[in-house]
């Protein structure tokens, strides 16, 4: 099977893409998710029909969802899209498509797309970090995905604050119930609640507020900017990555190639530092791309 079909599983919508035995896209589709755990498995069993039929060709199928199969259990843990927990949903959907399938997490497959033929593309160590409505990461090592023991590698919106400043303590209670998560401080929502306020989502124009001398939005940048750098400090003292790529929503702020580098020195365990950070090639189509690469070429 040349042919190699990516599915993106969100929560509002799911995307199917397939790729040819060059990694160039024949055909790309995007559905509403529906509600419910069985009716999500028809409408991507649907979806992989319907692409076949126009490609003329079988696939080999890989799937990126907002989560991950326990290796423990073999069921989905840790899903925002919770009709997919406690379910064997590599299993089901194997035998809805009578095949075997290769299931992913959304932020990995993301990475490994970016490092594949993407902007990480012919670096040894890739780390992927998604900024958007949430935060998460993944990390790639000669091309192929670091999940870990537990699958938990490159869960980056959960690991806290480092070297937080008197003025952020008490450090913000996050929804899993720790303290000092990524996610609150890093993601869209954090940062549009940083300048205007509690009930505040949009962060679309806050680049142009800046630019334009709106106080308010230069500072929530500047804080936001700073706050990521020690996070990427964090990861490039542990990992020592020879690509950071950047995706999501926030990823297109183009001050944040310019600024990070420099912001990340101080807090780096190096006498001489030099990220290299760039945006996604592949933009919100990262994730599809990387789970139809959970199928190296044949």
């Amino acid at each position: 099977m040349a042919h190699r079909i990516g599915i993106d599983l969100g929560g509002t919508k799911t995307e199917i893409m397939v790729l040819d035995e060059t990694g160039s896209t024949l055909l790309r589709l995007r559905r509403p998710t529906p509600a419910g755990y069985d009716a999500a498995l028809r409408n991507i069993a649907d979806l992989v029909a319907k692409a076949e039929n126009e490609t003329g060709q079988r696939a080999t199928v890989g799937v990126g969802i907002p989560g991950c199969i326990s290796p423990a259990t073999g069921l989905v843990k840790n899903a925002n899209s919770n009709a997919l927990n406690g379910h064997p949903f590599d299993r089901d959907l194997s035998g809805l498509l009578e095949r075997e399938v290769r299931v992913a997490n959304d932020a990995n497959c993301f990475a490994l797309s970016e490092a594949m033929d993407g902007a990480g593309a012919g670096h040894e160590v890739v780390f992927g970090v998604i900024i958007g409505t949430g935060t998460g990461a993944g990390i790639v090592v000669n091309g192929r995905i670091m999940e870990g023991r537990h699958r938990l590698a490159g869960e980056y919106g959960h690991t806290p604050l480092p070297w937080p400043k008197p003025e952020e303590l008490p450090l913000r209670q996050c929804w899993c119930g720790q303290v000092g998560c990524l996610e609150l401080y890093l993601a869209g929502p954090a940062l549009a609640r940083e300048c205007d306020g509690p009930g505040y989502t949009d962060t679309s124009r806050l680049p142009q507020r800046a630019a334009a001398g709106d106080d308010k939005a230069q500072a929530a940048l500047a804080r936001h900017a700073e706050r990521l750098a020690r996070a990427l400090a964090t990861i490039t003292n542990l990992l020592d990555p020879d690509c950071i790529v950047l995706g999501g929503g926030l990823s297109n702020m183009d001050h944040l190639y310019t600024t990070l580098p420099s912001l990340m020195r101080p807090y780096i365990f190096s006498d001489h530092v030099a990220p290299n950070i760039v945006k996604a090639k592949y933009g919100d189509s990262s994730g599809v791309r990387g789970a139809a690469w959970l199928w190296p070429e044949s």
